[in-house]
Order: structure tokens, then C-alpha cells, then sequence
């Protein structure tokens, strides 16, 4: 376990908010997919295989999700990064306000990211639509690559230590 040297820190309390609604936003991300292939795809609601499978699956692999909710956690966390907590005055913790914050700002980057079909196509195939394990990696791959470049990041190996970096 790791010893927290500042357990107030923003970016715990931020960490420990984007955990708590993790399952929750997860299906907001899913909903939000299915919203966004709609959009894209089958503007008049027409019925065909595919569409309805897409409409009646709950039941997916989660932990691929899980690795772009937590990827686009860590660029919020990155885009975010000051450490310094404001002065709330209406009666919130700190934790609710990031909680509320992170929601809303995740949504919005669901909803922006899904008007992308390279986006849409790849959480498809390796959740709602997956089948088998080698094409799910290589669409988990592919959406990563695409997330960071959407949001102008790189990350950068050096000694074994991961860095973001923007443009």
C-alpha cells in the first residue's frame, strides 16, 4: 500500500471519486455508445440484426471498458492536475464536488469521442459487439491510440516510468 503523504490531496480525493462512480459511468459509457451508433449508423431506427444485438446486450466484457474509463480518468486527472482544493461554501465535500465535476465532464467526453466512427467502431467491437479475444485487443489498442490523440497527448516510456505529455 501506498503511504499518502498529503491525504488531502486533490488528486487523491479526485482519484477516490473517479473510483466510486466507476461501475455507474461505465454503464453511462455504454448507454452513450449505443446513443452515439444510433447517431451514426441507424439515424432511422431501423431494426436488423446487428442493431438489435447492440440494443439488447448488457452483458459484455467490462474490463475493456474499464480500460478507457480509467484511461480518460487519467486525462482528466492530467488536464486537471493543480493540487490545490478551493473553498466549497454550499454544504458539499470535497468528494461530491469531484464526483459531480468528473460525471459531467466524463459525459461530455463520451458524447464528443462518439461522434468519431473510429471511436465507435472500436468500443463496439470489443464490448457490446465483442467475439473474440485477438480482435478485442486490437480494437482496445486502436481506441487508446485514438483517445490520446484526440485529446493531444503522448505517452512517453523512459526508464520504466510512464509520462503524458501534451502536443
Amino acid at each position: 500500500m501506498i503511504q499518502k503523504l498529503f491525504p488531502l490531496d486533490k488528486n487523491y480525493i479526485l482519484r477516490q471519486a473517479q473510483s466510486v462512480l466507476e461501475e455507474e459511468l461505465i454503464d453511462r459509457m455504454v448507454f452513450e455508445l449505443k446513443r452515439s451508433y444510433t447517431y451514426l449508423y441507424n439515424p432511422l431506427l431501423l431494426m436488423d440484426t446487428t442493431y438489435a444485438q447492440i440494443l439488447d446486450t448488457f452483458d459484455f466484457p467490462r474490463e475493456r471498458a474499464r480500460l478507457i474509463y480509467r484511461q480518460l480518468c487519467g486525462i482528466y486527472r492530467y488536464k486537471h492536475g493543480d493540487n490545490q482544493l478551493e473553498m466549497l461554501f454550499d454544504g458539499r465535500t470535497h468528494l461530491e464536488k469531484f464526483q459531480e465535476d468528473w460525471s459531467a465532464v466524463l459525459i461530455e467526453y463520451v458524447c464528443d469521442l462518439g461522434s468519431y466512427e473510429q471511436y465507435v467502431k472500436t468500443m463496439l467491437r470489443m464490448t457490446l459487439l465483442f467475439d473474440t479475444e485477438s480482435r478485442a485487443e486490437w480494437a482496445e489498442n486502436h481506441c487508446k491510440a485514438f483517445i490520446n490523440q484526440h485529446f493531444d497527448l503522448k505517452v512517453v516510456k523512459r526508464q520504466g516510468e510512464l509520462r503524458l505529455k501534451i502536443g
